[in-house]
């Protein structure tokens, strides 16, 4: 079995690392691509050696760019790589524009596309994501789903070849790697001695760092919030932070690997974020999540108010920092059988 592992940004080589693992137990050979659109070492390399990923067989170097201008350098670079060595099957992650390049190149050379991660939506089509996930779900062979409500949503569509229920690599990934998290990166070293009850904050969405209105409100309700604030910032969102004023109790950081953000979650009082994946892993680590968007792919973690959706509104962001959920926290994504991880290598392997 000779498979090509499609990976370009952070959430996918942690989705990618547990999936990895299970490649090497089943004998499966498999070459990662990197795409490079996430090209910063701090952002990238680092995750390969701390997740124990193999090292990309090749890194195609896009870099950033226009949606179409990225899209169209990785089908290039990917369509050159293929042809010389067609495998079995291309895996792709998530919904990223190397998600899409890919699952667009394999198609059309006729190499069976197997997607992780399949079957979420929004609804919201200005998101860049929904686009990917949509127009890689209809040309993918085998839809990986996280959970009941994702193979629902592509019911819905007309796809039921194909599709399996496989559970979330992501709760793989966070059983996996938390205890180790704890272990080689403790929060003093993170933080230092000083910092030991706070926030945990990302805001990195175009939808939200891309509009002066929703940054700015985003950040007046930092403000408002009487808790110390630890926000892990991409040089780009640090760039666009200097036409604001940001208020004292917002300790800037720089952006900090998968498993030093696991610790940090572990120990947030509550987590404001935009993004996706950090729903999930703070629900699963016990964490109260505030999601700053206006809507949300995760609908399993807004059970007992663990995960609330406030869009960019600054009372309503401030107000859900005071309010606490109720009952245990909702662990969806796992199902019988064994890991998503295993399940993935037994559909791929029959």
């Amino acid at each position: 079995m000779d498979i090509v592992t499609v990976v370009g940004a952070r959430p996918q080589f942690i989705k990618a690392a547990v999936v990895s693992h299970a490649f090497q137990k089943a004998g499966f050979q498999e070459r990662i691509v990197h795409t490079g659109q996430h090209y910063d070492p701090g952002m990238s390399d680092i995750f390969f050696s701390e997740l124990g990923i193999p090292s990309p067989e090749i890194n195609l170097d896009v870099g950033s760019g226009s949606h179409g201008a990225q899209t169209g350098a990785m089908m290039i670079k990917l369509e050159k790589y293929l042809e010389k060595r067609p495998p079995d099957w291309l895996v792709v992650y998530g919904d990223t524009n190397s998600t899409l390049a890919s699952s667009m190149v394999g198609a059309k050379l006729g190499i069976p596309v197997a997607h992780v991660e399949a079957g979420l939506r929004s609804f919201n089509m200005r998101m860049p994501e929904e686009i990917n996930r949509i127009v890689t779900d209809r040309l993918s062979d085998l839809l990986f789903c996280p959970t009941q409500t994702a193979v629902d949503h592509l019911k819905t569509e007309g796809m039921t070849k194909g599709v399996h229920l496989t559970g979330d690599v992501m709760l793989d990934a966070t059983k996996y790697f938390a205890q180790k998290a704890q272990e080689s990166r403790p929060l003093h070293e993170i933080l230092g001695p000083e910092i030991s009850t706070f926030f945990l904050a990302t805001v990195h969405r175009a939808e939200n760092t891309n509009d002066p209105n929703r940054l700015s409100a985003i950040l007046d309700a930092f403000r408002q919030i009487s808790e110390t604030i630890v926000w892990p910032v991409h040089p780009r969102t640090r760039n666009l932070l200097e036409r604001f004023d940001v208020s004292k109790n917002v300790v800037i950081i720089e952006p900090v690997s998968y498993l030093a953000m696991l610790t940090l979650i572990t120990h947030s009082t509550k987590v404001l974020t935009d993004s996706g994946g950090l729903q999930k892993e703070a629900v699963w680590l016990g964490t109260p999540c505030i999601t700053m968007r206006d809507e949300t792919e995760w609908t399993e973690t807004l059970e007992g108010g663990w995960n609330r959706i406030v869009g960019a509104d600054t009372t309503a962001i401030v107000k859900a920092t005071t309010l606490d959920p109720h009952g245990p926290a909702p662990m969806f994504g796992a199902v019988a059988g064994g890991s998503a991880s295993s399940h993935i290598c037994r559909l791929l392997a029959n």
